[in-house]
């Protein structure tokens, strides 16, 4: 079974929760258990909270693409803005580190979306914009 599903939606906060209900529905043919269910959704919901408060800074009018493709049992995950971008994406994945500081932004999201997936991709220019991409199998 091949699906794929893209939506644009604007970069208000709890467009977070209907990234992962499209995810979740991408998924519901599967019979998926609710421990990697919970790490998918943790994973989607870093990558567009990133976008939204990092990327965005915030400002709702900004737009963030999502693309989900199911292939068989191979998921994978596409999060894009076109936000301020990261300036050096190593230091940004490195834990503890964040931009937000006096937001009580964690650090965190990079390493734990790595750790919940096989595999995670982070391309981004300054003043372009940030995609994330992420692949799990799912068994």
């Amino acid at each position: 079974m091949k699906n794929e599903v893209q939506v644009t939606f604007p970069a208000f906060v709890e467009n977070a929760s209907l990234a992962r209900l499209i995810v979740m529905g991408v998924l519901a043919p599967l019979d998926v258990d609710t421990q990697q269910l919970t790490e998918i959704k943790t994973v989607v919901s870093e990558a567009v909270t990133n976008a939204i408060i990092h990327g965005y800074e915030g400002n709702p009018s900004g737009l963030i693409e999502l693309n989900v493709s199911l292939d068989l049992r191979h998921l994978s995950v596409v999060v894009k803005d076109n936000g301020v971008g990261i300036d050096d994406i190593e230091q940004a994945k490195q834990p503890l580190f964040t931009t937000k500081a006096d937001e009580e932004r964690s650090g965190l999201g990079f390493m734990i979306m790595e750790s919940f997936t096989d595999a995670l991709t982070v391309e981004s220019s300054s003043g372009v914009g940030t995609t994330v991409m992420f692949q799990r199998e799912i068994v």
